[in-house]
């Protein structure tokens, strides 16, 4: 049986489990700070007896990281985090972070042991994939965002006082220039496409014009096109999970849910498209696979591709034609900095790609950015020259 009793300025739940050897009771103890009302207190309450009748409820000051992640992933993560990424954050926390730290006492992680983790990881033959080295720097800064996540939550639900996880214990990234096409390699790259199936050839070139993801790509549904306005609208992104199969998310951040105005060329080529698409639809019959939606990439039942399916045509297709090799999300990146050479203003850009601020933007385009600005010099320096140098023969 449990009750409540005053200690200070909070309440403590005690629930009885028994007697020790010498006669006392034996109890478990759960402070609720914060809470004052009687029918709330009384629902913590329950749920803290639930919990240690069932064998369920840990002692705060004797849980183990690798407990802490599971009460982290159950009461957190499932509800915060996209499915996506809680499936990234799994092959991390099983294969480095739960075999050094799982073992710990939540309250005996400091921060020399993340330093200490973090250093690790950069020796030569740590990598589980064989390869030669250590885990490169934006993976070590994925360890640490992990790593970060889990123990706010701790500090948030006071079972730490603070976290371990301090300014300057992130791992520095240098950004490195991303590979992307130039604008005679992206008008070559079309021509190439022409021998294409229109639906690659339609994906890749929206890939090029809009700067959508992968994901976003395979989430767009006819209703999201606007052929009047020459827009089409981002709502959904398709994912898969392992275990679940496909899904269809709306992006986390609403930077993403946004409007995208589509080239008129290429709005041409959908309008073709659509038409080739209802007639596959009308003949699929009973066997079209939609249900509610009706996906611009799909296969001949309507179903939609799977993410990593364009990735591996895109490969082949390199491999068949010869082209210059970049890899598929970098077609996003070619749209940004074609846009960047075009002048576009960097705030425009980082709408159009669904970025949560300009400075995503300017830190991953930083050198695309500052070479357009030196180019913006050079063309002032020729400007002006001239006059600079009719007021010196006048001197």
């Amino acid at each position: 049986m449990g009750y409540l009793e005053k200690k200070g300025d909070h309440y403590r739940g005690v629930v009885y489990i028994g007697t020790h050897a010498n006669g006392k009771p034996k109890r478990k103890t759960k402070t609720f700070k914060g809470v004052t009302s009687q029918r709330e207190l009384k629902k913590l309450l329950a749920a803290f007896e639930t919990e240690v009748l069932a064998g369920n409820y840990i002692d705060p000051s004797k849980m183990r990281f690798a407990d802490f992640v599971e009460e982290w992933r159950e009461k957190y993560a499932k509800e915060h985090l996209s499915p996506k990424t809680l499936e990234t954050y799994s092959y991390p926390l099983k294969n480095f972070i739960l075999p050094v730290f799982g073992h710990l006492r939540l309250d005996k992680i400091k921060t020399i042991h993340i330093v200490d983790y973090l250093n690790e990881l950069k020796k030569d033959g740590v990598r589980k994939d064989g390869k030669p080295g250590g885990l490169s720097p934006s993976s070590l800064q994925y360890h640490h965002r992990i790593l970060r996540d889990i123990f706010k939550r701790a500090v948030e639900w006071q079972l730490l006082k603070e976290s371990p996880i301090i300014t300057g214990t992130r791992p520095k990234v240098t950004q490195n220039k991303t590979d992307v096409y130039t604008k005679d390699e992206a008008a070559a790259l079309f021509d190439l496409l022409q021998h294409e199936p229109l639906h690659w050839r339609l994906m890749i070139t929206l890939a090029i014009t809009t700067g959508l993801r992968r994901g976003e790509l395979l989430a767009l549904k006819w209703n999201e096109i606007d052929f009047d306005k020459g827009t089409l609208q981002v709502n959904h992104s398709l994912t898969y999970i392992q275990g679940e199969g496909l899904r269809l998310n709306v992006p986390k951040t609403k930077s993403s849910l946004r409007t995208v105005s589509i080239p008129s060329y290429v709005l041409e080529e959908m309008k073709r498209y659509k038409v080739i698409k209802n007639k596959e639809r009308m003949q699929a019959g009973e066997l079209w696979e939609d249900g509610e939606h009706f996906f611009l990439f799909s296969t001949w039942n309507g179903k939609p591709y799977y993410p990593a399916v364009p990735g591996k045509w895109w490969a082949r297709f390199i491999k068949r034609t010869g082209f210059k090799y970049i890899r598929f999300h970098d077609l996003r990146h070619t749209a940004a900095t074609l846009l960047i050479n075009e002048g576009e203003h960097a705030k425009n850009i980082s709408a159009r790609l669904g970025h949560a601020d300009i400075n995503t933007t300017m830190n991953i385009y930083s050198h695309y950015l500052q070479e357009a600005d030196e180019r913006a010099a050079d063309k002032l320096d020729a400007l002006f020259s001239p006059l600079r140098k009719s007021d010196e023969k006048e001197a």
